[in-house]
């Protein structure tokens, strides 16, 4: 029964994407016209079409493949404000649990993606005229071999976040960097035991160009009680609970200032994204102490 509700189910997220797909590129392509006004109008509609793609994907996961998701802490959420949106990260799935429990209650949903991800069939041409930024990531190694290559991680942030000054956003970060697993927790050695290490220079790169903007800081703890899925067990209908827990934060001065040029301000930055994911994790502790009670 299983592989019958994966097979219409990915059949329904397919259909309903290309359907989309078509609109949502039609504006990406408008917006080329450096008309201001049209643009942001282009902007907008995209975004509508893309929150009515989630809608039905949504639709399609409440049908064929009925997983309980428990939430918490929705209320102060509003559609037009600025939002960080920060989680922990451990399957593809996290993606379509977000953009499902925030559609409509906050503004789109806009993620930070790894150049290469354009070249995704329909969804990378999706999320180019979304205005998703799609960043290339300087890592140690290549800034030794040339230190010119140091803020411009920074530059290309400010240059993305300048879009989502026109219109409300949130703007998504996945802190840790990758998806969670047992073998990069024990490489990095990581203090926490559910998490990997909180990598900060993401979160302040948005803080550093949006700051004074963002309205409130959105931290979402995601937990899979029967163990991390694949995209192919959700679409299957064997994920039957997915806990969520949501509090939203005012933007406090410690998360905003000069993150590459000013080492004090560094060191703060570093240790408040710290306690956050201490926070996170007694959160995930306690869904677990839930789930033995």
């Amino acid at each position: 029964m299983s592989w019958i509700r994966c097979v219409f189910s990915i059949f329904f997220y397919t259909i309903n994407t290309l359907i989309w797909f078509v609109p949502i590129f039609i504006c990406g392509l408008i917006k080329l016209i450096p008309i201001k006004p049209l643009q942001k109008l282009m902007s907008w509609t995209a975004k509508q079409c893309a929150s009515i793609w989630v809608t039905f994907n949504t639709l399609n996961q409440k049908l064929l493949t009925p997983t309980k998701l428990s939430v918490t802490g929705l209320e102060e959420l509003k559609l037009k404000d600025w939002y960080l949106v920060i989680a922990n990260h451990q399957s593809w799935v996290d993606i379509l649990v977000l953009q499902r429990v925030f559609n409509r209650k906050i503004p789109f949903l806009n993620f930070f993606l790894k150049k290469e991800l354009i070249y995704v069939p329909v969804l990378g041409l999706c999320w180019w005229a979304l205005d998703f930024p799609f960043m290339t990531r300087t890592s140690k190694s290549q800034l030794k071999k040339n230190p010119k290559l140091r803020g411009k991680d920074l530059e290309t942030t400010r240059k993305a976040c300048e879009k989502f000054k026109e219109m409300p956003v949130s703007v998504v970060n996945f802190v840790e960097g990758t998806r969670f697993t047992a073998q990069k927790h024990s490489r990095q050695n990581s203090p926490f035991p559910h998490l990997l290490k909180p990598k900060a220079g993401g979160v302040a790169f948005v803080m550093q160009a949006m700051g004074e903007q963002i309205s409130k800081v959105v931290n979402v703890t995601i937990q899979y009680p029967e163990g991390i899925p694949t995209f192919m067990d959700f679409a299957s209908g064997r994920v039957k609970q997915i806990n969520i827990h949501v509090k939203v934060m005012p933007v406090s001065q410690e998360l905003i200032g000069d993150y590459t040029g000013d080492s004090e301000f560094r060191v703060r930055f570093q240790s408040e994204l710290n306690r956050l994911w201490q926070e996170k994790e007694q959160q995930l502790s306690e869904f677990e102490q839930k789930l033995k009670s």
